[in-house]
């Protein structure tokens, strides 16, 4: 739906636990009159005080509080989301509201009717769009200098796993939800696609620039965001380039928006940043034969795409469609070509953010069979136990 939704919603969460009286020892029991009862009988039998111990009813053993759900996120990931949120509501992030001729559709009934009627549909993105910010921000704070590429992507979609409850090791698994594809880990010149597969030993270092790419899916609803790393301030204005450009991406989109004007004020706030690397200043560029692009269900790569530089394309966005914004700045000349393992390169240093999609699958991801049907999913990802 064109009605942007990020995925940047904080997570609220309510609990409730039993409450029980502590005992002189620190543990909790419920109250138990009868207990209480008994002994005073038995002290009014005239035993001895040694008799009316042995005979003294053993009060019962404290009840654990049962059936609470969790209240917050553990650390690494692994809380399934559904149980931080029992209501099946889940936080609907960032709204861009309609404006100019689509303002009515804020107080027509009839279309506020119709956008109530997808609610499902926008609950399963909502609920992707929470697993994948849970997910993000826990790397943000761990990912370090010195880890390799495949401990971070496995860090991240064993994460993803977890929070949706989805293995996807059994026949169908997958298909409920999970992991959407395999996840990008790309360093310095490599713009997209590059995951590690089993047996890289890459290691991730301080002066690197890492571009990190993961998805998360709800019955098919793919979310993804990419975003990018760095440990060095020198490359703090090329980062900053690209966030601005991709927040200027998802403000001129909506209904009826043209892809070519929205590539053109993309490139405007791109390439008015320039950045310093060792004592040379370099304008920043967009990437030209990198895109944004459409969503389906099921299908990460729709059958239109969002320029990134002024274009004469006048295809309109429809109402309905789910779009992904997504900017790639470079200090190089602005384009890229395929390199030896078909994922994506670039002269010099290049950063990207996007929200809600991700460019096309590498060459060497490959669609197999069960339990891995419908998404593809890279060489390494195949081998899981």
């Amino acid at each position: 739906m064109l009605k942007h939704s990020t995925v940047n919603g904080k997570s609220t969460t309510n609990g409730s636990a039993t409450t029980s009286k502590p005992d002189t020892n620190g543990n909790h029991a419920e109250d138990d009159d009868s207990g209480e009862e008994e002994d005073e009988k038995v002290a009014g039998e005239g035993g001895t005080e040694g008799a009316a111990k042995k005979k003294r009813k053993r009060k019962k053993k404290s009840k654990k509080a049962g059936g609470a759900n969790p209240t917050k996120q553990s650390d690494p990931p692994r809380v399934k989301l559904s149980l931080l949120y029992p209501s099946g509501e889940y936080p609907k992030g960032e709204e861009v509201e309609y404006r100019d001729e689509n303002l009515f559709r804020t107080t027509d009934e009839e279309k506020r009717h119709l956008d109530r009627m997808n609610n499902d549909f926008l609950e399963e993105y909502r609920y992707g769009a929470e697993v994948h910010r849970q997910v993000r921000q826990w790397a943000w704070k761990n990912v370090k200098p010195g880890q390799t590429l495949t401990e971070i992507a496995e860090g991240i979609e064993d994460s993803v796993r977890a929070l949706t409850g989805h293995p996807g090791l059994e026949e169908g698994d997958n298909i409920k939800g999970g992991v959407a594809f395999p996840t990008g880990v790309n360093l310095d010149h490599i713009a997209a696609h590059y995951s590690p597969n089993a047996g890289n030993k890459t290691v991730l270092q301080k002066e690197n620039v890492m571009k990190v790419d993961f998805g998360v899916h709800i019955n098919g609803r793919i979310v993804d965001s990419a975003f990018t790393m760095s440990w060095d301030p020198m490359y703090d204005n090329l980062l900053n380039a690209v966030k601005a450009a991709t927040n200027t991406g998802i403000k001129e989109a909506g209904i009826d928006a043209r892809l070519g004007e929205i590539g053109e004020a993309i490139q405007e706030t791109m390439e008015s940043y320039e950045v310093t690397i060792n004592g040379e200043t370099h304008p920043v560029k967009c990437i030209r034969n990198l895109s944004g692009h459409s969503i389906n269900q099921w299908n990460i790569h729709g059958s239109k795409s969002v320029p990134i530089v002024k274009s004469s394309d006048q295809t309109k966005m429809e109402e309905g469609e789910v779009f992904a914004i997504e900017t790639f700045g470079s200090t190089g000349n602005g384009y890229v070509r395929d390199d030896v393992g078909s994922f994506v390169v670039c002269h010099r240093r290049s950063t990207n953010h996007s929200i809600a999609g991700m460019l096309p699958l590498r060459k060497e991801s490959r669609c197999s069979k069960e339990p891995f049907n419908k998404n593809c999913f890279s060489w390494e990802t195949t081998e899981r136990d």
